[in-house]
This record gives structure tokens, sequence and C-alpha cells, in this order.
């Protein structure tokens, strides 16, 4: 007969607990339980101390004899087994708790279940929860999480369905585990019904995950539904909706949420402020971002907060302040020198870009796929062909990463800028895969520079077949036209505009002054001191033009001849923004402008002999990059 019985005077939780038993049976004989104990006392012990060597003899030992441990013993035997990623340890104690006909309770096999799952030995988790002979709302739970962890979610959203069949209610961790497989609306609306029926709605976490959810799928009005519904009482809501908006482009709506909840009583935390500096971030808020650091450093050694601020430094254009905060920075991973590589390329500081990545190298730390990014656009933006050449060649060899669609569009963007438009087609037509509509816009923005109207019109008849609908493409084609005097083909092109419903996006600047954003678009009036702009920036092309400055009607779209075609120049946004900061800002102070569309040619030297003109510093930073004018001198270097 087997021996099946164990001591029933072992406590649950403490090592040191007494006993009251004196005997233990054994097949048929009654055996002194003494004999016993003194084995379960040291392997109780050893499991709390988390001696896995000594443990591990113990289990043996009690094996051999046919007795077992309480369930809180094991458990603490798993976790150290978790801890030291003791696979094989842990298949033991699976094996030992289930040895000669033992079934462990629920409890304990939901811990394994668990173990298996943290180890990421998914199928030993399925076979070991499709043969429990109980399966209650945290078996459940825990598959339905790994799966949506590993993203799996077909998977993860059908074990919900066969739970609901098995007659087993979920929980708030189910919902919050679920809700993130959801990558439909559909399937997202059926579990939030599903939710408002178990009555859980409210629940902090189950919030907090619809509001991710739908914050994801890019619904952020059913995200804002979910947060209006009720009063909201926890942080961790207020921060998915802060943080989905933010994370969504929609950095005016997370501001406003921020103050609504400060209003509230809620101090901000690190995450609220992570998503607080990524709203700054999208909008060019440098100087609200300079306030958010007031409370970031509070949490001077968050790792994660560090690299948002760092980041909103760098694309406010504010590289002093970048420099500071990546110098005081106690600990730095790929992220942080990723981001500062990336922000002095993109500030036009090239060479220092390519500087500090050997710096980075000699740190010790592992360049990824963005820090190469980064190096490459470096290069391409500085026109460092043999630089950028290089490090495209060796970066498989010397760290390990394939190149990407966009180090090819880095590369092909470099050799096009230096006019190796050859070189530039050998390449794409050598790529491992077939080139985007990134890849041929790179191609065709040379062929612009270079004039190459044969090379542009082939390039853009690509884009357009991979992007019908891209009215950048018909623009700058429009463009190449008619430097080349091809009106006929400019009028066929606008017309092709016409008829797919195609509209240019307007060119719209924005500047912050006094904790406002003001915004200008070409032909808008609506600003309240329009006239008095329109009348300092007449002035200031006035006496631009007596120290030479022609308007470069290579840049104007239309037909046009004489002053009409100047003065569609004149108004471009950036030089409306200009011209306000100008007027409402002491000279000491930097003009910063955002603009949604590339800096035109003409604007690039009104803003460089103004700056001369005036000792002014002007930041613009557009779609591709950030533009330092200072003293008659772009950061650029006029090579953008």
């Amino acid at each position: 007969m087997k021996a099946i019985s164990k001591l029933k005077s072992i406590a649950s939780a403490s090592p040191s607990r007494s006993r009251s038993l004196s005997l233990v049976s054994i097949g048929s004989r009654n055996v002194p339980a003494s004999s016993f104990s003194s084995l379960l006392d040291e392997f109780t012990n050893f499991c709390y101390q988390r001696d896995l060597p000594r443990a591990m003899k113990a289990m043996d030992a009690m094996q051999r004899h046919g007795i077992w441990a309480d369930s809180i013993t094991y458990s603490e035997l798993i976790k150290c087994c978790l801890a030291r990623r003791a696979v094989n340890e842990a298949k033991l104690v699976h094996n030992h708790v289930f040895s000669n006909g033992h079934q462990p309770k629920t409890f304990l096999i939901n811990i394994l279940l668990n173990m298996y799952v943290k180890f990421n030995l998914l199928d030993q988790a399925q076979e070991l929860f499709d043969q429990m002979p109980e399966r209650n709302v945290v078996s459940w739970t825990t598959m339905i999480s790994a799966y949506t962890n590993a993203k799996l979610n077909a998977k993860a959203l059908k074990y919900l369905i066969l739970m609901l069949r098995e007659g087993v209610m979920p929980n708030m961790f189910t919902y919050s585990s679920v809700l993130r497989a959801c990558d439909g609306l559909l399937s997202l609306t059926q579990l939030h019904c599903s939710i408002i029926k178990a009555g859980l709605e409210s629940d902090v976490f189950v919030r907090s995950a619809l509001i991710d959810i739908y914050s994801k799928l890019g619904e952020l009005q059913n995200a804002l539904g979910v947060f209006n519904e009720m009063v909201t009482g926890d942080l961790v809501v207020w921060n998915s909706i802060v943080g989905g908006f933010a994370q969504n482009s929609d950095g005016d709506e997370a501001l406003n949420l921020y103050k609504r909840m400060k209003r509230a009583g809620f101090p901000p935390d690190q995450s609220t402020l992570t998503s607080v500096l990524r709203a700054c971030t999208g909008l060019a808020l440098l100087e609200l971002g300079r306030q958010v650091h007031v409370h970031v450093i509070k949490f001077d050694q968050d790792l994660i907060l560090n690299n948002a601020l760092l980041d909103m430094y760098c694309k406010c254009g504010s590289l002093k302040d970048a420099n500071f905060v990546f110098t005081r920075m106690l600990e730095k991973d790929v992220i942080s020198w990723s981001t500062m590589i990336a922000g002095l390329a993109q500030n036009g500081f090239s060479r220092e870009a390519l500087n500090l990545f050997q710096s980075m190298k000699d740190y010790g730390a592992k360049p990824n796929y963005i820090t190469i990014l980064g190096v490459l656009f470096a290069c391409s933006h500085a026109g460092l062909v043999e630089d950028g050449w290089y490090y495209f060649q060796s970066m498989k060899k010397l760290f390990g990463i394939d190149p990407g669609r966009e180090h090819y569009g880095c590369i092909i963007d470099l050799l096009g800028r230096a006019g190796k438009l050859d070189q530039a087609i050998k390449l794409i037509n050598e790529m491992g895969f077939e080139p985007d509509a990134v890849t041929w816009r790179a191609l065709l923005g040379a062929c612009r520079v270079h004039r190459n109207v044969d090379l542009a019109i082939f390039a853009a008849k690509q884009i357009l077949k991979l992007d019908p609908e891209d009215a950048g493409t018909y623009i700058l084609l429009s463009n190449i036209y008619a430097n080349s005097q091809r009106w006929d083909e400019v009028a066929e092109v606008r017309r092709t505009m016409k008829a797919k419903g195609v509209r240019k996006e307007p060119g719209c600047s924005w500047i912050e002054v006094n904790k406002q954003i003001h915004a200008f678009i070409l032909g808008d009036n609506s600003h309240p001191q329009i006239d008095e702009i329109n009348s300092h920036l007449n002035q200031l092309i006035h006496r631009l033009m007596g120290l030479g400055y022609v308007p470069d009607t290579n840049f104007v779209l239309q037909d046009l001849e004489g002053e009409q075609s100047e003065d569609s120049l004149r108004y471009h946004s950036e030089k409306l923004a200009i011209a306000f900061g100008m007027i409402s800002m002491s000279r000491g102070k930097t003009i910063r402008i955002r603009k949604n569309i590339r800096i035109c040619g003409d604007c690039h030297i009104f803003a460089k002999l103004l700056t001369k003109m005036e000792q002014r510093t002007i930041v613009i930073r557009d779609p591709i990059r950030y533009h330092h004018f200072q003293d008659g001198v772009c950061s650029c270097g006029d090579y953008w």
C-alpha cells in the first residue's frame, strides 16, 4: 500500500510551530512522528532561509519516505527557485508534490502554474493547466495574463470565453490582463460590456486598463468617456488618461488633464511627469518643460524620468539644458545615449554626435538599432559620406545589428544629398526588401536639390504607387516642375490633386510667448496683432533688401510673376512667427518656433540674415530637424 499520509500537525506559515501528533501512518504501521518531524523541520527551515541545495536534499529524503510539507512551505521553495532561475530544481518540486499519487491543493498548483509562466515555459504551464482537476479564477487569470504578455492575443481572448463557459467569473485582475489583448475596437467594446455586466467598471485597475487600451487604439473620446463616468479618486487612473493623450500626440488635452488633476489634489508621480514631459516635447513647450524639471528633481534617480527630460530638451532645441541633464545622470542606459546622440544630430551638431557615440562605446554601453540610426542621421545631415558609409557597412559586424529600412533611408539620403544619385539608386536595388515610400522620398528630395528632373519624376511615381494620397510628393514634384519652368506639368499635378481630393497641408508655425501658444498660417489674418506683425515684417524685409536680401522665388509653386510671387513668400508662417517674436520678446531671449512642414529655402535665408542684422537668436524646429540661427549662420550649415 502506498504511503500517502503526512504529518497533519505542521502549521501553514511558521517553521518554528509546535507539533501535537505523535504517530504517522506509513503503510499499515504506525511510526513515531518524531522520526520524521526533524526532517520536516529541516526542510521547512531551509525553504524559509532560501537555502536551495539543502532544501532540495531534504525534499528528496521526504519523497523517499512518502511525506509532504504544507503548501505555504512549497511556495517559499518555489520563490527560491524563481529567484535563482533554477528551472531544473523547480521541475523536481513539481514532480515531488505529485509523487506517489499525492494530489496537491489548487492553491499550490496555481503557484506551480505561475512558476512555469515566469520561466517563460508556456507549454509546460499549458500542460499543467489542462491536467488540473479544479481551476479557479487565479488559474484562468494566470494563463490569460501569460498569453497576453506573450502577444498571443487570440489565445488570451479564447481563454476568457472558455473561462466564462466553465462558470468561473473573471475578476478585476482577469479583465486588467485580457484588455491588453484587445487589438480591435469590436473585441474591446464587447469586453467593456462584459465588465459593466460584472459590475467591475469602477475598479481602479480595470478603469486604468480600459483607458490604456482605448488610447492605444486611438479612441481618445472613448478613453475620456471611461474617465469621466465617475469621480476619479486614484492617481493610477489619472496617469492613464494623461498618458493616453500624451502618447497620441494630443499634448494640449494632456496638459489640460494634468491641470485638472492638480486642482483635484493629486500630486504628480514619475509616471505623470513622464507623460507631461512627452506633451511638452510634442508641443515644443520649453518653458513649461523647465517648470516640470523642478518637480523631476524630487525623483532625481529615476532613469525613465530623466530620459524623458533629456528627450524634451533635445526636441525643444535646448542642447545646453540637455547636456546639463545628461552629464549629471548617475545612471545612463542605451536610451540615454541614443537620445543625446540623436538630439545633437538633429540640432546640427553632427561631429559632436559622433564624438559622443565614441564616448558611449568607451563607456561600455552597447549601441542598438536606434543608436546607429542617430549616427547615420548625423552623417547624412552633415554630408559625412565616408563616415556614414563606414558605420552602415560595419554595423552588423561591429554591433550585431542588421540594417533596417530606416538605416537604408539615411544612407540613400546621404548619397543623394552628396549628389551621388547613381550610387543611391544602386543601393535601393540591392536592398534585401522592397523600398518603402520613405526611401523614395529621400531620393526625391535629393533630386530636387540637384535638379535631376527625370529621376525625380520616377521617384515620385514610386511614392504615389505606395501612397496615392501623399500631398507632399505632389507638392515637391510640382516644385521641381516649377523650378524648371514647366508650367504645363505643374498644372497637370494640380489637376490630379484636385481630382483625387488631395489637399496640401497649409504651412503653420507656433511660437510660445508668456506661456501662451500663438499659431500663424499663410493668409490667415485672425491674430489680434496681425496688422502690427505685418507692418514689422515689411520693415524687416525692406531693411534686409537694403543689405542685399533678394526673395528666392524658386520656392514659389505657382506660375506667378514679379511682386506677386515675392508676396507669396513674404507672409510664410515662419516669417510671421519671427516678426511676432521680435515685437513680443526681449532682445536677449531666443525666438523658438515649431513648424509643421519643412522650412523653405527663402525663409532659411531670411532667418540667417535677420539674426546678423538684429543680433538675435532664432531656433526653428521643422519635422526633419532643428535650425539654430545666430550671427548669420545656421547650425545645419545650409545642408538640410
